[in-house]
């Protein structure tokens, strides 16, 4: 069965955005990803464009969405990126906040380590919910 996976930020802009693009790239088909802002900032950060264009992925396509604008439903996991309070309670079989901060006034060196530690988590979650990636 597909698990359902949330992950929410302030802006939608950074951080969501990136666990979604690397939740659906090792997810595949076995996992329906979504994520949101609390406070969405309506564009995705140039940085984090160009921080997933140099791992190859494109997110040029995605927008920044608030939780009015995805699915009411029971998540598999809802992940909140250390937004604390401002984020909401979603209804989730799962809850984790990984306490990442925002990079967004961050040079872009500060802002791949950043990727590449949201890279190394949404791995560890697919893992922990039996999701196994093809690649």
């Amino acid at each position: 069965m597909m698990k359902r996976i949330l992950f929410v930020c302030i802006e939608n802009a950074c951080r969501s955005q990136m666990a979604e693009a690397f939740a659906r790239r090792y997810g595949r088909e076995a996992v329906a990803v979504y994520s949101a802002g609390s406070r969405p900032s309506g564009k995705i950060d140039p940085k984090t464009v160009e921080a997933m264009w140099e791992v190859g992925y494109d997110l040029t396509k995605h927008t920044s969405k608030s939780l009015r604008e995805i699915p009411d439903i029971e998540y598999d996991a809802v992940i909140t990126m250390g937004c604390g309070d401002e984020c909401p309670m979603v209804k989730a079989k799962h809850r984790e906040d990984w306490a990442i901060p925002d990079p967004k006034h961050w040079p872009i060196d500060q802002f791949r380590e950043v990727r590449n530690r949201i890279e190394q988590k949404v791995q560890g979650l697919l893992e922990s919910l039996k999701i196994t990636s093809p690649l």
